[in-house]
């Protein structure tokens, strides 16, 4: 059965990006890019299992400062090939942003149940993967439509900077699925009660 799911990595101290909006911090963990290699090459690496959750999902929905770090850091609008995403992609955003060329991106703002409404139209028995960031993922839980948080836990501590998931989350909201360490990372799942 399709799921709604946040999937994401965050640093031990649960800060997705740094106070600057970065994702440079988790580049620096072996595994954490994909132009990093680990040593052993036969061993599951994080960028292993991601592949293998972007393959079962079939739309992804993601914030407007999410979207403008890609932008940024990966240039897709003068390399559209540089888009990741094959899957159709809703970025929520109050303000007029560039396409990237030739990719199946929606911009969308206010509520996110009619977002996510479309999303499960498209993506029919594939998951949709809420990207981030934090307050974004915060209002599909708010509205019920969350079923599954993945974390993988850098080992880096932050201080400060953009939280994993700014809402109020009580331990009865969530189960515990699976826990499993790959590479540098620790994986927990927790489906959403």
């Amino acid at each position: 059965m399709a799921k709604t799911v946040y999937n994401t990595a965050t640093s031990i101290d649960g800060y997705l990006a740094d106070p600057e909006n970065s994702l440079e911090w988790l580049f620096t963990v072996p595994g954490g890019h994909p132009e990093q290699s680990e040593e052993g090459g036969d061993a599951e690496t994080p960028l292993d299992e991601f592949g293998e959750f972007l393959a079962g999902v079939g739309a992804i929905c993601m914030g407007s400062t999410t979207y403008e770090w890609i932008l940024e850091y990966e240039h897709p609008l003068d390399n559209p090939d540089k888009w990741a995403y094959e899957s159709p992609c809703w970025v929520f955003t109050s303000r007029d942003l560039p396409a990237v060329p030739g990719k199946d991106i929606r911009f969308a703002s206010g509520d996110v149940a009619a977002v996510h409404a479309e999303m499960a139209e498209v993506a029919g028995d594939k998951d949709r993967w809420i990207v981030g960031g934090g307050d974004l993922v915060g209002q599909f839980f708010d509205a019920g439509l969350l079923d599954e948080i993945r974390v993988s836990l850098a080992p880096v501590f932050l201080g400060d900077g953009a939280p994993l998931l700014p809402r109020r989350i009580l331990s009865h909201h969530l189960e515990l699925t699976e826990t499993k360490s790959v590479g540098q990372f620790a994986c927990l799942t927790y489906k959403v009660k």
